[in-house]
């Protein structure tokens, strides 16, 4: 390393200075292997910055982050999973890491139409979803494995507090996750933070088990209050060879039926890519599906949530509600992914490192910062609400 603080020609000031902002490193985003590999160092050498104090900023929350989550998760100035491939436990992509970037990729591509001859310059951003208002269409991921995949600097109540609490602050539901490796202890635990701190505003996905141990959940989470329960189906296959002596398994049709049925909560089927399986959750009676590849961390080669999305909403848009989930870091992306027929996106890695970085308030603040955006990109593209955001707003669209 010189005096200019570069390596082989990585400037690691500018690198960090990117790195304090969402989406400030388009630039490096196609880093080679060896830039990557010096990113990485950079980013681990760099020396903890003093506390701002006073109001809580983006670039605190992100320092802080930075801190607890390395090595698990490097927090690169561009989330686009390419330093991080195949990193699972982890934050990466498994495999090679192509799902990931896929789903990153795929949203990247997309381009708006700007469109500033018109009247509308406060639009709305609510949205209802099963019941609730929500401030925006943007709900949290459902992201566990504290200890496993985030490197467990943080405590399950802590962590669930911080995404539960956030969300809240920022008048949207966030969900909880049922961890592969989680007893049914862990996963009351999370249920009672639930009820007994937000009085059920949340939803809570669990992992494919037998249908035993799923109902058994589910009436925790009725116990709870929750405003609806899911299955990532899409953990199935991966989780249940990591874990020998788990049963976790793929789900017939015949088995999401009685999941439906189980309770009067609505149920929601994670893990849609295909517009068969669209099709079979409705009829199976699931009252939302998410549109996802479980963040690329299970099935390598994979196309993006973006690619696959205007099919399957062509198809059972209206008769459930579609959620997106891949990929999502900025305003822009919850805006094209409503415009190509989802209802609701979630978010998932910027939440982890909101949380870390900042407890409840960072959650928050990231949610606020991804907000004021999508607002922004709704008067530039005359987008007045996103109860039914127009596929014209989309370039070749």
């Amino acid at each position: 390393m010189d005096k200019d603080n570069k390596i082989e020609g990585f400037d690691r000031r500018e690198f960090l200075k990117n790195a304090m902002a969402i989406g400030a490193g388009v630039a490096v985003a196609p880093l080679l292997a060896s830039e990557v590999q010096a990113a990485t160092a950079a980013v681990a050498a760099a020396p903890a910055a003093a506390p701002t104090g006073g109001k809580l900023t983006m670039a605190e929350v992100l320092r802080v982050a930075r801190e607890k989550l390395y090595p698990r998760c490097r927090v690169c100035p561009e989330c686009n999973g390419v330093a991080c491939a195949g990193e699972v436990p982890g934050f990466g992509g498994i495999g090679s890491g192509q799902a990931f970037k896929n789903n990153y990729d795929a949203l990247n591509h997309i381009k708006l139409n700007m469109r500033t001859l018109h009247d509308m310059k406060k639009p709305d951003l609510a949205v209802e979803i099963f019941g609730e208002k929500l401030s925006m269409p943007l709900l949290s991921a459902a992201t566990g494995g504290v200890t496993y995949n985030m490197g467990g600097k943080m405590t399950e109540e802590d962590y669930i507090n911080a995404i539960l609490g956030g969300c809240r602050g920022a008048g949207t539901l966030g969900l909880a996750a049922d961890g592969i490796g989680d007893p049914i202890e862990t996963f009351k635990r999370r249920m009672d933070v639930l009820k007994a701190a937000y009085n059920g505003k949340g939803i809570a996905i669990l992992k494919p088990r037998t249908q035993e141990e799923v109902i058994k959940r589910v009436r925790l989470m009725e116990e709870a209050g929750a405003v609806a329960f899911g299955m990532d189906v899409d953990s199935a296959g991966r989780a249940a060879r990591a874990l020998p002596g788990q049963t976790v398994e793929p789900k017939t049709f015949a088995q999401i039926r009685e999941l439906s049925r189980a309770s009067s909560l609505p149920f929601i089927v994670k893990g849609i890519m295909t517009v068969e399986e669209a099709q079979r959750a409705v009829d199976a009676g699931a009252k939302g599906i998410v549109v996802s590849n479980h963040g690329g961390r299970v099935l390598d080669y994979t196309p993006g949530v973006a690619e696959v999305l205007p099919a399957i909403a062509d198809k059972v848009k209206g008769h459930t509600v579609i959620f997106a989930d891949g990929a999502v870091r900025r305003g822009t992306d919850v805006l094209k992914l409503l415009a190509l027929g989802a209802d609701a996106c979630l978010i998932g890695r910027p939440l982890i490192r909101g949380a870390h970085g900042g407890g409840a308030a960072g959650v928050t603040l990231m949610l606020e910062a991804i907000k004021q955006e999508l607002e922004a990109m709704m008067v530039l593209t005359a987008t007045p609400n996103l109860r039914n955001v127009s596929s014209s707003i989309l370039m070749g669209a």
